[in-house]
């Protein structure tokens, strides 16, 4: 092993030196970032885009079901919350936050939303592709919408936050380790 592929804490380096998954946090972050703005803009009223969720959510949206709304408020914040943490595992002012909930959030938070993703999009997969057949007939437009934006940005933003928090345990050693390095 050379010691350009050893860090300063002795543990391999998982890459070439000098990179790093900074870029996945940043990138979750915009993607969570603009969907929470989707949802913020539909939960506000706007109408832009509803024809592309189809069935029963474009209906509670055009209708302005109440109970809907306020958890599209909601998942907006979420979404939003969910930016603010892909940065915070990337940049040096989440390290104010403490290290287990980091780990907590994020490994948990890439799991579920990693198989969300890919349970969403691997049963609209089947039905593209005419293995399973819905009982009611199937509204093209949302469907392939769903399929290649909606449910596919969880799966990726799933798949970013995986990245981003192994960059955050690689980059902020437990403390005992931090000890040590002194």
């Amino acid at each position: 092993m050379s010691a350009e592929s050893v860090q300063r804490n002795g543990r391999p380096s998982a890459g070439p030196p000098g990179r790093s998954a900074a870029w996945a946090g940043y990138t979750g972050a915009v993607l969570a970032f603009v969907f929470g703005l989707v949802s913020f803009y539909w939960a506000a009223g706007g109408t832009l885009g509803l024809d592309t969720l189809g069935g029963t959510i474009q209906d509670m949206a055009r209708t302005r079901d109440s109970g809907f709304i306020a958890l599209v408020w909601i998942t907006g914040a979420l979404k939003v919350a969910g930016a603010v943490f892909s940065l915070a595992l990337v940049q040096s002012w989440g390290r104010i936050l403490p290290r287990p909930l980091m780990l907590l959030a994020g490994w948990g938070g890439s799991v579920g939303l990693t198989l969300y993703g890919a349970l969403q999009v691997g049963s609209l997969l089947l039905v593209a592709v005419d293995i399973v057949t819905p009982a009611d007939p199937i509204e093209w437009k949302p469907l392939l919408w769903r399929l290649f934006v909606w449910d596919l940005s969880f799966l990726v933003w799933g798949i970013l936050l995986l990245l981003a928090t192994r960059h955050y345990v690689k980059n902020r050693p437990r403390s005992a380790e931090r000890v040590a390095e002194k």
